[in-house]
């Protein structure tokens, strides 16, 4: 089985910084893409910034330039930066991972979410 603990989340103020950190661990034999999504109260999942394995990234437009997305591959983690926060930022933040456990299909993955909420 292949887990992903997401941690980092928290409450921070407008214009503050926050840093998501996601470990996948289990019997991997290889991690392709991974990446993070948010789900705000009332609104569906939505993409936020994604990585291939080999570095290319991908961000929604309401986080570009605002955003970092990063992976450890030696690590087996994914990272996300997160700078100049604000209440639209608020939601529960997902970590995703597309993997190939040993011996078993491809799928991806999903972490339990941890909370970022943005507030004065």
């Amino acid at each position: 089985q292949v887990q992903l603990v997401e941690s980092g989340g928290g409450l921070v103020q407008p214009g503050g910084s926050l840093r998501l950190s996601c470990a996948a661990s289990g019997r991997i034999f290889v991690i392709y893409t991974m990446g993070w999504y948010r789900q705000a109260p009332g609104k569906q999942r939505e993409l936020v910034a994604a990585i291939t394995s080999g570095g290319v990234t991908n961000y929604a437009d309401s986080v570009k330039g605002r955003f970092t997305i990063s992976r450890d591959n030696a690590k087996n983690s994914v990272y996300l930066q997160m700078n100049s926060l604000n209440p639209e930022d608020t939601a529960v933040y997902y970590c995703n991972a597309y993997v190939r456990p040993t011996g078993r299909e491809l799928r991806d993955y999903w972490g339990q979410g941890t909370q970022v909420s943005v507030s004065s």
